[in-house]
C-alpha cells in the first residue's frame, strides 16, 4: 500500500509513507547507521536482522490494526527513515497506548519531513479508530521536543528511562 500525502503547509515538503517492505529492513540500516541520528536510541545502529523483525512486526501492525511504522520516502523516492505509530513496545513508560514516532536520516533533518510525516501519520491513526497518541522523546533531544510542539502535542508526564537513566518526556495529543 503506498499513497501520496502532502501536508496542508506549503512550507513543508511532500511526503509518502508505505508499509515498509523487506529491501526497507536494509534501507533502515543504512540510513540509521550514523552515531548522530542514533544518538537518543543507544548510540549505535542496531543489526540488520533487528530492522529484518521490525520491518515484518510493522507489516503486521498495518495489516491488523491499520497503522504501524511507515517508511519514509522523499520527493526522489529515497528512503527518508520511517514515521507512524505502533503500541507502546516496553515494560515501562505508558504501556498499552499507541505511540507516534519518526526517525530520519540526518540528510533530512531540518527540512520539514518529521513534521509533514508526523501529521500524515496522525490522520491515518485516527482513521484507523485511536483517539489519541503519546511520544516518548529523550528531554536532551530538542528537534524531537521540537515536533511534538509542531503537532500541538503537550507534556504529560516527565519519566526516567529505566536502562540508560535519562530524562525523558512523554507527550500526548488527542486525536
Amino acid at each position: 500500500m503506498s499513497s501520496t500525502e502532502s501536508s496542508e503547509e506549503t512550507s513543508l515538503p511532500v511526503v509518502r509513507l508505505r508499509v515498509p517492505t523487506e529491501e526497507d529492513a536494509y534501507a533502515w540500516h543504512e540510513v540509521f547507521d550514523d552515531p548522530e541520528v542514533m544518538e537518543f536510541h543507544g548510540g549505535a545502529s542496531a543489526e540488520l536482522s533487528v530492522y529484518a523483525e521490525l520491518t515484518a512486526r510493522q507489516r503486521k501492525h498495518d495489516a491488523e490494526r491499520g497503522f504501524c511504522l511507515w517508511t519514509l520516502l522523499g520527493e526522489d523516492d529515497e528512503v527518508l527513515g520511517f514515521t507512524g505509530a505502533q503500541p507502546w513496545p516496553h515494560p515501562w513508560g505508558p504501556v498499552g497506548e499507541v505511540e507516534i514516532g519518526w526517525r530520519l536520516a540526518r540528510s533530512a533533518w531540518g527540512r520539514g519531513y518529521a513534521t509533514a510525516a508526523a501529521r500524515v501519520a496522525i490522520d491515518r491513526v485516527r482513521a484507523a479508530g485511536v483517539d489519541h497518541v503519546v511520544a516518548m522523546v529523550d528531554a536532551r533531544n530538542a528537534r524531537s521536543v521540537a515536533v511534538t510542539r509542531r503537532l500541538g502535542m503537550t507534556l504529560a508526564e516527565t519519566f526516567t528511562t529505566p536502562v540508560s537513566q535519562r530524562t525523558g518526556y512523554c507527550f500526548q495529543l488527542s486525536l
